[in-house]
């Protein structure tokens, strides 16, 4: 079953297209493949309701918090039931 795709035009800064075609070619993928990977994986931390490297990222935790601390503070509370 073929995927349904979308074209899509972004501008970027110079530095981060030539960083991302650098990156491509380096590990034998497209741009396309590389992009493809970064959602796939944003998708996923997302998905697991938590805060993540991606919240971090994305500005939705603030800069202080200590995301390590947090979590094993609520692995604590998860299994402490």
């Amino acid at each position: 079953m073929a995927i349904e795709t979308s074209k899509l035009t972004i501008r970027l800064p110079v530095e981060d297209v030539k960083f991302v075609k650098r990156y491509a070619k380096a590990n034998g993928l497209s741009v396309t493949e590389v992009i493809d990977r970064y959602l796939r994986r944003m998708r996923l931390l997302d998905s697991e309701a938590r805060p993540t490297a991606l919240d971090e990222i994305t500005g939705l935790l603030p800069p202080d918090m200590d995301v390590d601390a947090e979590m094993h503070e609520r692995r604590l509370t998860k299994h402490s039931r």
